[in-house]
């Protein structure tokens, strides 16, 4: 994990396109960058709805699925939240009882799914073993969504994430994740999954 030391109490955690996420004491602080190539007033609208949206749906899943609990947000470019301390899957997942965790994994996404929500980014960078419990983190991407398309777009992500994460058990890795993802439609949505997967093989050889 990247770690760079900016106070006595303050660490960055990570720097991407979108956000910085810094450590505080116990909490994690999310800030969105402005970007100076945007105009000022198209840029502030778009970190505001997108802090918003990212919030929202935090909210709402924060009874059902394991995530981090928001502690303060100023719903323009700042979310404050806890800081899950535990395992990150994508550096320790082939150390662990994968099979065990991958269950959890597709719980999970059933649970996200049903509530007709889009991660926009399952990989096991944005996700956490506590114990016995998988959080996910990291809903910058997500969306409200019931399209089929969508669900199977998402897991399909996730699959290859696996695949090129953690080669030497993507398969028995992946074979969990579809035994034990049943969000309402998961027949329709890992059949789908097969015509996304032809489809890209298509324009791989066009």
């Amino acid at each position: 994990m990247n770690l760079q030391l900016i106070g006595m109490e303050k660490k960055i955690l990570a720097k991407g396109a979108e956000a910085i996420i810094i450590l505080e004491k116990d909490r994690i602080i999310k800030k969105r960058i402005k970007k100076s190539y945007r105009l000022k007033l198209i840029d502030e609208k778009l970190r505001k709805s997108r802090t918003k949206s990212e919030v929202r749906i935090m909210n709402k899943l924060s009874s059902i699925v394991d995530i981090p609990k928001i502690i303060f947000s100023d719903e323009k470019e700042i979310i404050e939240m806890e800081y899950i301390e535990g395992k990150k899957l994508s550096e320790d997942l082939e150390k662990l009882d994968y099979e065990k965790i991958c269950k959890l994994i597709a719980e999970n996404i059933t649970k996200l799914h049903d509530c007709d929500i889009i991660h926009g980014d399952l990989t096991t960078s944005n996700m956490i073993l506590k114990k016995d419990r998988v959080f996910f983190i990291d809903f910058g991407l997500s969306f409200h969504s019931k399209r089929i398309e969508d669900k199977a777009v998402d897991l399909h992500l996730f699959k290859q994430a696996l695949e090129a994460k953690h080669f030497s058990i993507y398969e028995k890795c992946w074979n969990m994740i579809k035994e034990n993802y049943k969000a309402k439609d998961y027949k329709e949505i890992l059949e789908r999954i097969k015509k996304i997967e032809s489809r890209g093989r298509y324009k791989e050889r066009y």
